[in-house]
C-alpha cells in the first residue's frame, strides 16, 4: 500500500474521480488513517467513500469500481417474502421501530454470524463514529420486532437524496428482508433513486441489486446530493410495507 495516502486529522481525501485505485494492487483502496477523525466520516460518504476494515487495522477507506446499488423500484419482492410481509402487517405482535434504538440495531448487526465471514468489520470505533451520524441526523436504523424482541434490522446513512445502506443482520427468517423492503419502499416513497449497497453478492443480487460503473455513481451522488427529498426524522412504521402487496 505503498501508494495510498495516509490521512491527519486535517487531511482531505483524494476524489475518487482524479485518483480512482492510487495502488492497483488493492482495488478501490482510496486512503487510509489511524483512526475516524471528527467529521471525517461524514465528508467520506459525500464522496463515495466508505470505512471497511478490521480490529487489527488501520482505517481503510474504500470506493469500489463497480459500485453496487439497489433502485428501490427494482427491489425484488418474491412470492415467499409476500407472504411473509402479508403474515407481518397483520400481526398485532409484530412490528417496525424506526431510530428507536440504533446502538442496539448496529451491534446486532457486529455480532451476526456470517457464511465466509470471521469477525466482523463492525469495530467499537465504527459504532462509535455512526452513533454520531446518528445524533446529526445522517444515520438511521430500522428495527423488527416480534413480541417485543429485536429479530431483525438494518442501519443506513443519508445525504440529501441519498441513501448508503450499511448492514443488516436477521435472528429470524426473513426479519432483514422485511427491513430492507420497508427501506426500499419509503424511498420509492421519496423519490430516492437508489440505495448504495457498496460491494456485490449474490444475497444483494437476489434481492434487485446491480452493480454500477464508479464514474457513475459519483456523477449521479454529486446531484442527488443537492436533494432534500428525504425528510428529517425519518417516520414510518410497519404499514409502508403494503407497497409491496
Amino acid at each position: 500500500m505503498s501508494n495510498i495516502n495516509w490521512l491527519g486529522s486535517q487531511d482531505e481525501f483524494p476524489n475518487p474521480i482524479d485518483s480512482p485505485d492510487p495502488d492497483p494492487s488493492v482495488p478501490g483502496l482510496i486512503a487510509v488513517s489511524e483512526r475516524i477523525y471528527p467529521g471525517q466520516l461524514a465528508r467520506a460518504y459525500q464522496m463515495g467513500i466508505f470505512p471497511w476494515y478490521s480490529d487489527n487495522q488501520p482505517v481503510l477507506w474504500w470506493s469500489p469500481n463497480p459500485r453496487m446499488v439497489l433502485k428501490p423500484t427494482h427491489f425484488k419482492c418474491h412470492d415467499s417474502l409476500k407472504k411473509t410481509i402479508r403474515q407481518f402487517v397483520t400481526d398485532p405482535q409484530k412490528y417496525i421501530c424506526v431510530d428507536a434504538d440504533f446502538g442496539a440495531v448496529v451491534r446486532s448487526c457486529a455480532t451476526a454470524r456470517r457464511k465466509d465471514q470471521d469477525g466482523t468489520w463492525i469495530t467499537h470505533e465504527i459504532v462509535d463514529a455512526y452513533t454520531q451520524l446518528h445524533e446529526q441526523g445522517h444515520a438511521h436504523s430500522i428495527a423488527i420486532i416480534d413480541n417485543g424482541r429485536l429479530v431483525g434490522g438494518l442501519y443506513c446513512v443519508a445525504f440529501g437524496g441519498m441513501v448508503f445502506g450499511e448492514s443488516m443482520f436477521s435472528h429470524q427468517s426473513d426479519a432483514s428482508k422485511i427491513a430492507l423492503a420497508a427501506l426500499a419502499a419509503w424511498c420509492n416513497e421519496h423519490q430516492v433513486e437508489m440505495i448504495d449497497c457498496q460491494q456485490e453478492t449474490a444475497h444483494l443480487d437476489s434481492l434487485g441489486a446491480a452493480p454500477i460503473a464508479r464514474d457513475e455513481f459519483l456523477a449521479r451522488l454529486q446531484i442527488v446530493l443537492k436533494q432534500t427529498n428525504i425528510e428529517i426524522p425519518w417516520k414510518f412504521d410497519k404499514a409502508i410495507l403494503r407497497h409491496w402487496l
